[in-house]
């Protein structure tokens, strides 16, 4: 695992991150932070479609009119699969499920597809313990 989360740090610089609003108290906010800080476009998915940290934000993956290296998941595991179905729906290059958001169906369908996966890990604490690459 630790080889993928190095390649998908090092290599996505687009992420696309789902469930991310301007709810503070949320660890998808201070995610994102974190990535935009070191240099990486987030691209904040959610059903309000706000702007958060300057960038405008989209109601779903399929709405994003450019590109996307890696999907962040910030949803309960039951909603996950189909996120990671969508992210390969919009040619995305890598699925990354949040602490806490398992799927092993996913997990399978997405890696078959030829996406690079991390599940349940934050790429904040990731960063820290392996550096972008």
């Amino acid at each position: 695992m630790d080889e993928t989360i190095r390649k998908i740090l090092a290599e996505c610089d687009t992420w696309a991150v789902v469930g991310l609003s301007n709810n503070t108290g949320r660890a998808a906010y201070g995610v994102a932070r974190f990535l935009q800080g070191n240099g990486k476009r987030i691209v904040p998915v959610h059903p309000r479609a706000e702007t958060v940290h300057g960038e405008q934000g989209y109601a779903t993956l399929a709405e994003i009119p450019f590109g996307v290296d890696c999907v962040d998941v910030f949803v309960r595991s039951q909603l996950a699969g189909d996120i990671a179905d969508q992210a390969l729906g919009i040619n995305a290059k890598a699925v990354w499920f949040q602490l806490g958001v398992v799927d092993q169906d996913a997990y399978a369908r997405t890696t078959a597809a030829g996406l690079d996966m991390v599940m349940d890990h934050c790429p904040a604490i990731e960063w820290g313990r392996l550096g972008p690459g």
